[in-house]
This record gives C-alpha cells, structure tokens and sequence, in this order.
C-alpha cells in the first residue's frame, strides 16, 4: 500500500442534503459546510448514506460537492460519495467528484446486487483505475446486504490508493483484526456514532459522524479529548452525546438529523420520497434531548471560535501528506 495519503482523523461529518420545494437548497447546504469546519470537524462527507445519495440526480451530486469544495476552501478535505450498486455508475460518479474537486472518494460496497467478495474486489479496482483519488471503502452490511470480509479489505488495501475503511458493523473488534492484518498506516473510521469512543480505544482514527450534524463541536471535542489522553473530557462528552445519538437513529437516518437541523433552524423540513417525516413521538423524543444537548454545543463552539483561526492558519489542508 502506497504509504502517501490523506491524513484522516477525528470527527468527519456525513452531510445531510438540505431540499426546499424538492431542489437542492444550495444556501443552506454551504452554511452547514462552514458550520462544521469553523465548530472543528476535520472533513466533510457531501453526497453519502446520510445525503440521500440515492435520491439525487447526477447534477445535484456533482453540485453538492463543488459548495463544499468551494466552501472548505482548502481547510479540510472533501469525501465525496461515489458509490451505487452498478460498477459503471459508480465510476461515473467518482470521475465527476474527481472533476468537481474533491480530495478523496467514499465508495459503498455495491447494495441489493449481493455480489462475491471477488465481485466486490473488481468493482473497488474498476473505480480504482478510473481515477486518480484516493478511496475510503464503506462497510454497512445491514444496509446494503454486501458487507467486507477482513480479507477483503486487506486485498483492497493492496491498491495505491484505497487508504482506509468507514466501517458501519459497530464490530469493536474489528480495528485490532485489520491493524493486525494491514498495519496502522491504513485509516480505520467508525460508521456508528454510538460506539466511536470504543472505536478509537480499540485502534479506530476517526468516525464518519452523522450525530456531527447536529453538534459538530462536540464530535469534534470527543475526538481531540482521545488524542490528547484526556480521558475526563472523553467521558464527559461522551455521555453529553449518548441521548442524541440514540434520538438521532429512532428512525432510518437521515429521517431524525433532518429534522433536528430543522428545529436548529438550519435546513427546511424536506425528504424525498421514499423516506417519511419523522412520527409525532420520535419528534418529542428528540426534541426533548436536543436542548440540553444544543446547550452544551454552543459551550464548547465558542471554545472552538477563538482556536480554529489559529488553526488554519498554521496547518491549512494541502491535499496529501507522506
């Protein structure tokens, strides 16, 4: 495995898509990108699980990541989602990412199809070939029916440029398997928000969040808390953050973050068909948590607002690091 790569770590946000009168609202989904990056959060992840991706037209899944490449600016990298259930489709989408900016791809095991392993290994290789970014694979089996063995994730790291692995099984076991397997050099991300902290205490860097949303300080303070070794601070915003990432998967994601950025004020109350606005009691349950929560948020924002200038202006990102 080629040892040059994007450096991915701490809390990355898997970006809802905000619609109003069923169109992409292309203000809201560029305020919620500078948002993340000015409350901490290392990367951005438009057009994925959480986007709806499999609701958008071409034009909106390359528009999508041209806001959020033109927004980060160059301060943090965007993973653009490029994965379907066809090899070509998927390479399309990779080489228009590729062509709208961003820095890397998250490419979904191929759903539905419930291919081979090998099926799995030549799809990864086709979009592979087709580009020249570096790829994060995504392992989440109860949604897709296709889910990674550990061979096969060390197969696919063979390749220059699959640097890593979003992995959605909640299995905390699994990060010492593959460092055993592959080494540390290879980006170990959890996919499951309520286990990230175990996640990083078994060899885990990072989560693709979808609770970072809605409080992307937070996630973000979680992840600087372990590499630090402040383990008070650890625990402390773990347990902040618990009721919300329950709150956050009472129904299928992204049913429940929508609305929470809704009540925040931040997106209109909009899915697309087939996913149904959140039931009245799911609704109570989260607003009940947001509060408290939000308070919290807003503490540790304003934390964030007087560092991250310094930080940017000290280690902007750059593309790639050895």
């Amino acid at each position: 495995m080629n040892t040059s790569h994007l450096r991915l770590r701490g809390s990355i946000v898997a970006l809802v898509t905000p619609l109003r009168d069923d169109q992409v609202d292309a203000d809201a989904f560029a305020a919620l990108c500078a948002r993340q990056i000015d409350r901490g959060t290392s990367a951005l992840v438009p057009c994925g699980t959480t986007g709806e991706a499999p609701l958008l037209t071409a034009d909106e899944h390359r528009r999508l990541i041209e806001i959020a490449v033109d927004t980060a600016a160059g301060r943090v990298p965007v993973i653009a989602g490029a994965g379907t259930c066809t090899t070509a489709s998927s390479v399309a989408l990779a080489r228009q990412a590729e062509q709208a900016g961003a820095a890397a791809l998250l490419c979904v095991t191929p759903y539905y199809l419930r291919p081979t392993q090998e099926g799995v290994i030549r799809h990864v290789r086709a979009i592979h070939d087709a580009v020249g970014l570096p790829i994060v694979l995504y392992d989440v089996p109860a949604r897709t029916a296709c889910a990674l063995s550990d061979e096969t994730v060390r197969r696919l790291a063979e390749l220059p440029r699959v640097i890593g692995l979003k992995d959605a099984t909640a299995d905390l076991r699994r990060p010492g398997r593959l460092l055993r397997l592959i080494g540390d050099d290879f980006t170990l991300l959890s996919g499951d928000d309520a286990t990230q902290a175990d996640f990083r205490l078994a060899g885990g860097h990072g989560c693709i969040s979808v609770t970072a949303n809605v409080a992307p300080a937070l996630c973000a303070a979680l992840h600087h808390a372990w590499d630090i070794a402040d383990l008070v601070t650890l625990r402390r915003v773990t347990q902040i953050l618990a009721p919300l990432h329950a709150a956050l998967f009472l129904e299928s994601n992204p049913i429940p973050v929508k609305r929470a950025l809704h009540h925040l004020g931040l997106i209109a109350d909009e899915l697309r068909l087939p996913l149904t606005p959140l039931a009245a009691d799911a609704d109570a349950r989260l607003r009940a948590v947001l509060e408290p929560v939000m308070a919290a948020e807003e503490q540790e924002a304003r934390r964030c607002a007087a560092v991250m200038p310094l930080v940017w202006q000290e280690s902007p990102f750059t593309g790639f690091a050895a």
